[in-house]
């Protein structure tokens, strides 16, 4: 199917506005598709009209060619899946001359994720994506539980820092850090992120866990361990989001579980300007767009009009304050919330 040959494309109301800014990044809307979970768009182009999107995030690319984990790399759990890929990919150069203009025919801003095993390679990946036209943003992933030290520079904040200092030096586009959940105190990580000069974070990549089949006495993963995405993190996903929104002036991309308009709407109220849709892209390639057009009715629930009026508008507890998170994070707070 050729991009011109995309689905039907509903309009937003008149009178409904759902751009959104994230720092210097803008978008003309708050759906976006997840790394990892949407490809590099050739399969999913003949179901969603992908210039609708807000955002695209293709799979993260890495310097060299990675073959990825042995297999199995996928397992369905009760109410998610654990993944095992291993940054399977072909590399950057193969990336920037087969896969990007085939996204950037897309028509929907591509930020594009990359990984690095350490603080130079994620600098030099920066550097060589530096002046390509048509890419909106970068996004590091430093927070991938499925490859050898994957998650180590996101799990110090000073690491975090240098890691985001040194693409931050390398490019003029918008840097986003995805943070990694298995951690002891996220809110320390986004500052690191914020401190480096991060224009946004996403919230959060998948948690560690296991599956186990206990007749073979044997893990059903390849690796072992891989990382649990799907409804099961929501509320994870939705603690990360709450807490680091109290304590860090940064725009976030909630991630994790969302499934329906409920959930876009949780991690709106909650604090992020933005969501990215994972795992609900396996079981219905059309739900990012099914969510766009249910936004402007969830809106006009809230008895607004403009996105940027319902983030990080939750209304806590009689005698709870937003140091509450703070407090939780083992964190002092800085400053006080407001909306992006």
């Amino acid at each position: 199917m050729l991009h011109s040959d995309r689905p039907s494309q509903p309009s937003t109301p008149s009178g409904i506005d759902l751009s959104v800014s994230l720092g210097r990044l803008q978008l003309p809307n708050p759906i976006l598709v997840a790394s990892g979970t949407f490809g590099y768009g050739r399969e999913m182009v003949g179901f969603v009209a992908t210039n609708r999107l807000g955002g695209i995030v293709p799979k993260t690319i890495t310097l060299k060619p990675r073959p990825g984990n042995s297999p199995w790399r996928t397992v369905e759990t009760a109410a998610g899946l654990l993944n095992s890929i291993g940054l399977d990919n072909d590399g950057i150069d193969s990336f920037l001359k087969h896969q990007l203009p085939w996204l950037l025919a897309c028509g929907a801003p591509v930020i594009v994720s990359i990984a690095g095993a350490s603080e130079q390679e994620f600098v030099h990946l920066a550097d060589r994506l530096e002046g390509v036209p048509g890419i909106a943003a970068v996004e590091l992933n430093i927070s991938c539980p499925n490859v050898s030290h994957g998650v180590d520079l996101g799990t110090d904040p000073e690491m975090c820092r240098r890691v985001v200092a040194g693409v931050r030096g390398v490019t003029k586009l918008p840097v986003i850090a995805k943070l990694t959940p298995n951690v002891t105190d996220i809110v320390s990580i986004a500052k690191g992120a914020r401190d480096g000069g991060a224009d946004a974070i996403t919230l959060i990549n998948t948690c560690q866990g296991i599956a186990i089949d206990w007749r073979r006495r044997r893990p059903l993963l390849g690796n072992v361990i891989g990382g649990l995405s799907g409804p099961a993190i929501k509320p994870i996903a939705l603690r990360c989001v709450y807490q680091v929104r109290q304590a860090v002036d940064l725009p976030i991309i909630g991630v994790g579980g969302i499934m329906t308009i409920d959930d876009c709407m949780e991690f709106f109220v909650t604090g992020a300007s933005a969501v990215q849709i994972g795992t609900a892209n396996f079981a219905e390639p059309i739900v990012s767009t099914r969510l766009l057009d249910s936004l402007p009715e969830a809106l006009a629930h809230l008895g607004a009009t403009r996105l940027s009026d319902v983030i990080g508008t939750l209304i806590l507890p009689a005698g709870t304050s937003a140091q509450a998170a703070a407090q939780m994070s083992h964190q002092p707070i800085e400053g006080h919330p407001h909306a992006f």
